[in-house]
């Protein structure tokens, strides 16, 4: 990090932003020019910013996370509507319902919209307000073939529901690929 830096706090964006970005990186959610972060603190924009932009205004959000993880590409895959969904499943429990205005209990139904990607970024912007429009309660959107958009009041909670999302993506792929629905009530 630059000496220009030395003194401001870790929570500042100059600081903390390359901290998550190598956190996520060596994730494999962020490569190359693929991914983003963005805080609200009137900072240059970049491509991702109509989309940060519509969780800002229609769900009060205080950071959004732009990831290009493969668990989210592949549930885009395997998920061929416009949702995916799952129950059951513990990390669940980490996801916040903007409509509810709560976390989800483990067994409730988990539902993301899915958008079709584009060829540019900025293009996808009127297909994501109307997913956050049909879907409410969603703090995240899925773009096929593309990644993953998740909002939160805080970078921290948005941050834990990217890894809970993360997670959920991988653990629902496994589970299809081993023959078993994870948009199933399991047999109690």
């Amino acid at each position: 990090m630059s000496s220009l830096f030395k003194d401001l706090p870790s929570e500042h964006p100059r600081k903390l932003i390359p901290s998550l970005c190598q956190q996520f990186y060596h994730l494999g959610w962020v490569t190359g020019t693929g991914g983003g972060i963005s805080m609200k603190l009137n900072l240059s924009k970049s491509q991702c910013t109509p989309m940060f932009m519509l969780a800002y205004r229609h769900r009060n959000a205080g950071a959004v996370i732009h990831t290009h993880s493969q668990h989210a590409v592949m549930a885009t895959l395997l998920w061929p509507g416009e949702v995916f969904r799952c129950t059951h499943l513990e990390m669940i429990k980490g996801i916040y319902d903007d409509d509810l205005k709560r976390y989800l209990r483990y067994d409730e139904k988990l539902v993301v919209p899915i958008i079709e990607n584009t060829p540019l970024e900025k293009d996808l912007k009127d297909t994501m307000y109307a997913a956050m429009m049909k879907y409410p309660g969603s703090s995240a959107v899925l773009v096929r073939r593309h990644g993953l958009y998740v909002w939160g009041q805080t970078w921290e909670k948005a941050k834990t529901m990217a890894e809970c999302y993360d997670y959920l993506f991988a653990l629902a792929v496994e589970m299809k690929k081993a023959g078993l629905n994870p948009e199933e009530v399991p047999n109690q």
